[in-house]
């Protein structure tokens, strides 16, 4: 090995090389088979089936997820395993992707006749115009390269990069076709972070009931600080007779109380103002965490329409479910 080899450079050349292929396929996209592609996909009644060999089975693996994930119902089946059973599990209203760079698969080809006659639509993506693949195939979609990355040739690095970004092209154009939103992409994610943010309520991280610090506004500021400590957040809710909130008492109301050397006996709206900012309980956590943020605040109460107090979390409490 060569001790002053660059790392960098051959880094840099590579990353310079899967560009230049990537611009070389736009003509493809813009070829009419890609609509066509995208229309056939868009119009399938049952799911779409993705299938590759070796690399491509990877990107295809990967394809399959993000129509998944973006409202087309998809998944990845081995070709391999396909013709040994699992061909069973594409249905006369499914519609099949095949990749292949040189679209000679011999898994794959040993496939077209069957799909053929079950009549069901094949989308071949390859890097060979020529290919058996590109001509058996319903549409043909090309994402032929030059040049691999690899100096050899041989290990496929532009090939799959074009594959991979051409499925992520059809996969977005059919998502903006479809007006498919970001609360249905959380409906697919529901226990990931983008879940969490779009689908997560301050129902579901409020403190309520006996884990709710609350105290009437005639309460001294000394049995409020009792309320405040036993129930760990920070603050406490102030409350009028009828049970609606007249404001919030925090610890840094409580550090001005003392530096201004005032009784802690006295009652505890004499040292807050009236009102303060609340929250519907139906409000996303994540909107909530930005009216925090915006008003430089650590906690906040939740009250229905009437203005009674409901519920109340802190900082702590979006930071524990995952919504930052």
């Amino acid at each position: 090995m060569n001790k002053n080899f660059n790392f960098s450079e051959t880094g840099v050349r590579v990353l310079h090389e899967e560009i230049e292929a990537l611009r070389a396929i736009e003509p493809y996209i813009l070829d009419s088979s890609f609509a066509h592609a995208c229309e056939a996909i868009l119009n399938v009644k049952g799911k779409v089936i993705v299938t590759g060999m070796g690399k491509s089975g990877h990107i295809a693996s990967k394809i399959a997820a993000t129509l998944a994930s973006t409202g087309t119902p998809s998944f990845f089946v081995h070709p391999g395993e396909a013709a040994h059973g699992d061909l069973g599990m594409i249905g006369q209203d499914d519609l099949v992707i095949a990749i292949s760079n040189s679209g000679e698969s011999s898994e794959i080809i040993t496939l077209i006749p069957v799909l053929k006659r079950l009549d069901i639509t094949l989308i071949c993506i390859t890097g060979n115009e020529s290919s058996t693949m590109a001509r058996e195939s319903d549409i043909h979609l090309c994402i032929h390269v030059a040049q691999e990355a690899c100096p050899l040739n041989l290990a496929p690095t532009s090939s799959t990069t074009t594959t991979l970004v051409m499925g992520d092209a059809i996969a977005i154009a059919l998502l903006e076709a479809k007006g498919f939103s970001a609360k249905d992409f959380a409906m697919s994610h529901p226990g990931g972070a983008l879940g969490r943010k779009l689908l997560l309520r301050n129902s579901k991280i409020m403190h309520t009931g006996k884990d709710l610090p609350v105290v009437s506004k005639e309460t001294s500021i000394k049995e409020a600080l009792v309320e405040m400590t036993s129930k760990g957040l920070g603050t406490v809710a102030v409350v009028n007779e009828d049970g609606t909130i007249y404001g919030i008492f925090t610890d840094g109301d409580l550090r001005r109380v003392l530096d201004k050397d005032q009784s802690i006996n006295q009652p505890i709206y004499r040292v807050i103002k009236a009102g303060c900012i609340t929250v519907p309980e139906d409000m996303l956590a994540a909107k909530s965490l930005e009216i925090m943020q915006s008003y430089h605040i650590n906690s906040l109460l939740v009250a229905d329409d009437r203005n009674r107090l409901v519920g109340a979390f802190n900082m702590h409490d979006l930071l524990a479910a995952g919504v930052f």
